[in-house]
């Protein structure tokens, strides 16, 4: 997907929204229905990304702070498999974390080393993940949203 495919930004930014709604009973940023949220998102002081439902799921979506921490361009970031984002000790406890959330719906409170593109060492902190449900029910992947972190 390219970042200049606006309708699919809108819908994929709705569906992050909604879904984080739903499960969580919050909101996951403040928006007007004529608004963007695909923009609101973009810029927000959060990290946001998403995977699809491939066997090995690949990243679909980060946003502009998620770009920045990890160092990459959208083109190299959405090309991704999702497991890449944790280093090779951490993928066994990722997985198994991404496997609890997509029985439970979704968790909070998730903290987990994670590596740049260039290598840099950042900590996640509270991050909340979830499942993508769309409005006819049917999963179409995890979102992951993360207020803070700390480089190592």
């Amino acid at each position: 997907m390219r970042l200049e495919d606006g309708e699919w930004l809108e819908r994929h930014s709705r569906l992050l929204m909604d879904s984080y709604l739903k499960l969580t009973g919050k909101t996951l940023i403040e928006t007007e229905k004529e608004s963007l949220a695909s923009v609101r998102l973009h810029e927000a002081p959060f990290a946001l990304l998403s995977h699809g439902t491939e066997a090995d799921p690949v990243l679909n979506y980060g946003n502009r702070t998620a770009l920045m921490l990890w160092e990459m361009t959208w083109q190299s970031f959405t090309a991704m498999p999702s497991r890449l984002t944790a280093e090779p000790l951490e993928q066994s406890v990722r997985e198994a974390f991404m496997d609890n959330v997509r029985i439970k719906g979704y968790s909070d409170g998730y903290e987990g080393v994670r590596i740049s593109g260039s290598g840099k060492r950042f900590r996640i902190e509270q991050a909340v993940v979830w499942n993508l449900i769309d409005d006819k029910g049917a999963y179409r992947g995890q979102a992951a949203m993360f207020p803070s972190w700390t480089w190592l």
